[in-house]
């Protein structure tokens, strides 16, 4: 039942839905809805489509996440583009759970009818901290709580996409992050 996205405006031309296999990253069990509702931070990501453009370049993105009387999440995505002296930008979309995921697979949708995935792949047990991504890893987000996490729960959390299998060399890290 959860329901996010990030300005991940990105998911929503993502993969197909489907069961995830050896090949694909493997979500978390399970995601408590509630616990994870409110604002996000992204502290890192790997460059994709809705942030990462020749005139855009988002900085200081907060994704929030509300519950909407429909049991869907709603999703508002905003940045600053760094290329834009750091003029506002923000998306606003809704999201599902996949059923049978426990609330670990969600479909995003920022252009209806197009929706695409948002997989949480690591979770901090206290919620302070999460990594989503999708099946293709073409697109992953370092998520905290704070505008940057202490550096052993960062490295940790990029343990977790190495291990799920995505290549952090392009990653990009908030310049919160990098203080």
């Amino acid at each position: 039942m959860i329901r996010c996205g990030l300005v991940l405006g990105t998911l929503l031309l993502g993969a197909c839905v489907g069961a995830p296999d050896a090949s694909t990253p493997q979500p978390v069990a399970a995601v408590e809805v509630p616990r994870y509702l409110g604002a996000w931070h992204e502290v890192a990501r790997l460059p994709m489509w809705a942030q990462d453009l020749s005139s855009v370049s988002c900085e200081d993105t907060v994704a929030t996440y509300t519950a909407r009387p429909d049991g869907r999440i709603g999703v508002l995505n905003r940045c600053l583009n760094a290329l834009d002296n750091d003029k506002p930008r923000e998306a606003a979309g809704q999201a599902y759970a996949v059923a049978g995921s426990n609330n670990a697979r969600l479909r995003v949708s920022f252009f209806w009818p197009f929706y695409g995935d948002y997989w949480v792949i690591g979770l901090d047990p206290d919620y302070r901290w999460a990594v989503v991504g999708e099946p293709s890893r073409r697109w992953l987000w370092v998520l905290s709580r704070t505008p940057s996490l202490p550096q052993a729960e960062f490295d940790k959390a990029l343990g977790i996409a190495r291990t799920q299998g995505y290549d952090l060399a392009p990653l990009k890290v908030a310049r919160g992050q990098r203080g």
